[in-house]
């Protein structure tokens, strides 16, 4: 019995395990989507990640067949053989391959790739898609797989294709005629022409002066000269202005007109891919580019305290202001339930441009309301908390209703002048209850008028005023004009604005954009040879053909043929008559301590330096040290501007390396009254300085 026994027992321990063969393999982008997607999901699927293109055109070539209808040659991308394996390795073992990457243009492509990797048939039911990482929206896109998109993938085809034409072969004349490692993207041209004829009609502006005339009646209440015998008035200058105040103070005010109404303002809808760049710029000062970088890792999924990952906002590439009823109705039963029912609006939008494309996805939401940010705060870091919470805010302020105020307007009659005012308060706070307007309320205290009723002026003010010209952009303003223009997508604003800053095209300062000497002598090529690159209109009536792409009006191919064709002669052109232009050379009055010849300021990848004319005799270099006229409250040398290795302005003292202060912001000659500690200059609008002293919480207006 005992030896029966032991046998049995023998047989059971040498019994092989076979690993359970995964039923569905599923492949999406990210590793983190593909870890939260995996816990949703049980063993039943197996879920890796591409990490991003497995295949693309090769970098050292053009590889794009010009004399065959423009073929594309993909070869596997060089580092992703490991990634390339495994996804060969698992599918031959899965019973079935579903495609799950990014539900827009470049997602789409992605998977046409891996299918094609993998032997697929695209036609198949092989590709899946969601807006929002959580597991009710996996697992109903688990039930309406499709085809893969041929409309989406021959769209991200021809743009890829246009901008390789482009990039390879306007590049390498630049590099002939202006100076190496240049670059000329097809849209990135576009904006830079933008941003230098902006500053050109800065440059050549001319001010030109004007007066502002107002009757003051006491207690705040003012009233503007509007217009002279009916007609709008323009006081050119102070002659004029003189004669316009004695005119006024011979004859009696006398109200002409009262118009009192509600008014009501309407909430801003969600927030798109463009409208969260140009918020989180205004808002957070945060860079277009980081500003995507976070909303990807809050899309993508970040690990919740008592929750576990999870995806936060639904996609951050949307066109599209739609909201999906669910989520709609969620909205309306927060608000009722946290801010009562005359709080809940509509909360419906519709796009201002009324094309099949652009309603692709819903706006940037939420993926669940009841997530207040502020219960998720020390789950997040503080970039991803600002922007959840920005997101957060502006989704449910565009579900709640309209705000109201009460606005007066007040017509005033002196003669052959007409004054007005205008003033407005708030009746009912609407959607601004938590998303509060960019702008205030006009809080002008105009009292109880009657039409007939005679004022009387206490002073008569006049103030001389100059025309200013435009301002320069900012990554907003140029986020909004791009848009406006049709230029390019809002997902590769971004990356627009960050290649034009590592070009050197441009350079930023505090928050505008400004073009270098070099923008301007390359946007002087591409608009004369290349007039069409640099053509608003003309790129995008280049983006409306790829959406006819996308929808299957036109062929790919034929896009970039009714292109091609034009820009190889002006390419031909270009190289025949431009002729090199030499970079100035922008003598310093330092003196290189090595050879005694001067120093020439350079443009750097990190901005200016210092460099011997005596190159390459002498390779002497530093760093262009910008005075502050402020004192180390240390060692009592000066504080001086600085740059660090990675571009980043800095400041600190001149004595060092024997002495290390160091300060991030500008310090002032000013010492704060609460500990001694220099004053800096602070970055927000909430105010202007605050204590160097991180532990003193020293501000100031």
């Amino acid at each position: 019995m005992a030896t029966a026994a032991k046998k049995k027992t023998t047989k059971k321990t040498t019994k092989k395990t076979t690993k359970p063969r995964a039923r569905t393999l599923l492949v999406v982008e990210s590793p983190s989507k593909a870890k939260i997607i995996g816990k949703y999901l049980g063993s039943s699927y197996k879920v890796i990640a591409s990490v991003g293109h497995v295949r693309d055109l090769p970098k050292s070539r053009l590889a794009v067949d010009v004399d065959n209808h423009f073929e594309p040659e993909y070869i596997n991308i060089r580092g992703k053989g490991p990634t390339i394996r495994e996804l060969k390795k698992e599918a031959a073992s899965a019973k079935r391959v579903l495609l799950a990457t990014d539900p827009d243009r470049e997602g789409e492509a992605i998977s046409w790739h891996i299918a094609h990797l993998l032997g697929m048939d695209p036609t198949s039911e092989c590709r899946i898609e969601f807006n929002e990482i959580n597991k009710d929206a996996v697992k109903e896109a688990l039930k309406h797989p499709r085809a893969i998109n041929m409309g989406l993938v021959d769209a991200q085809q021809a743009r890829r294709v246009l901008d390789r034409l482009v990039g390879y072969q306007i590049s390498p004349l630049l590099w002939k005629k202006v100076r190496r490692g240049l670059s000329a993207g097809r849209v990135q041209s576009a904006a830079l022409k933008i941003i230098c004829d902006r500053e050109t009609e800065i440059l050549n502006f001319i001010p030109e002066e004007y007066w502002n005339i107002f009757a003051d009646f006491g207690g705040g209440f003012k009233a503007q000269v509007a217009k002279r015998s009916g007609k709008k008035i323009h006081i050119p200058d102070g002659e004029a202005a003189a004669k316009v105040k004695i005119e006024l103070q011979e004859n009696p005010y006398q109200v002409e007109k009262v118009t009192r109404k509600d008014k009501k303002t309407n909430p801003y809808p969600p927030f798109t891919t463009s409208t969260l760049q140009q918020d989180a710029s205004i808002k957070l000062n945060f860079p277009t580019r980081r500003t995507m970088q976070v909303a990807q890792q809050l899309y993508e999924g970040v690990d919740i305290k008592g929750m576990g990952s999870r995806g936060l906002v639904t996609y951050i590439r949307t066109d599209s202001v739609r909201v999906a009823e669910g989520a709609r109705s969620q909205a309306h039963e927060f608000i009722e339930a946290n801010m009562g029912k005359e709080y809940i609006g509509s909360g419906k939008f519709t796009n201002k441009k009324n094309k099949d494309i652009q309603d692709a996805h819903e706006a940037i939401r939420p993926s669940d309301v009841t997530l207040d940010p502020e219960m998720l705060k020390e789950s997040l870091t503080p970039e991803q908390y600002k922007l959840y919470r920005l997101i957060w805010q502006r989704f449910v302020a565009s579900q709640m209703a309209p705000a109201v105020s009460d606005t007066v307007s007040v017509a005033i009659k002196n003669g052959k002048y007409e004054l007005k005012a205008s003033g407005s308060t708030p009746k009912f706070d609407g959607w601004k209850k938590i998303y509060p307007a960019s702008s205030g309320e006009n809080g002008m205290n105009i009292p109880a008028l009657e039409e007939g009723e005679e004022l009387q002026a206490q002073d008569v003010i006049t103030e001389q005023k100059f025309t200013t010209p435009p301002p320069r952009f900012t990554e907003a303003s140029l986020v909004k004009t791009l848009e406006e223009l049709n230029i390019g997508r809002p997902s590769t604003y971004a990356t627009i604005i960050t290649t034009l800053g590592t070009r050197r095209y441009i350079k930023k300062e505090k928050k505008s954009l400004m073009p270098t000497q070099l923008g301007f002598d390359v946007t002087k090529i591409l608009s004369e040879y290349f007039s069409d690159i640099v053509d608003a209109q003309f790129t995008a009536q280049m983006e409306d053909n790829l959406d006819s792409v996308e929808l299957r009006k036109l062929p790919w191919k034929n896009t970039i043929d009714g292109f091609y064709g034009n820009f190889r002669k002006e390419l031909d052109r270009a190289d025949a008559e431009v002729e090199r232009i030499e970079q100035e050379v922008v003598l310093s009055d330092e003196v290189c301590e090595l050879c005694g010849r001067p120093m020439a300021i350079k443009e750097g990848r990190f901005g200016q330096f210092l460099a011997c004319t005596g190159y390459p005799e002498c390779t002497n270099t530093k760093a262009i040290v910008i005075p502050t006229g402020v004192k180390c409250p240390k060692c009592g040398k000066e504080i001086v501007q600085k740059r660090s290795r990675k571009g980043r302005i800095f400041y600190g003292c001149s004595g060092y390396p024997d002495c290390d202060v160091v300060f991030w912001n500008k310090p002032i000659d000013r010492t704060c009254p609460k500990c001694g500690s220099l004053l800096m200059e602070n970055t927000t609008k909430k105010y202007r300085y605050k204590c160097s002293n991180s532990e003193c919480d020293y501000r100031e207006e």
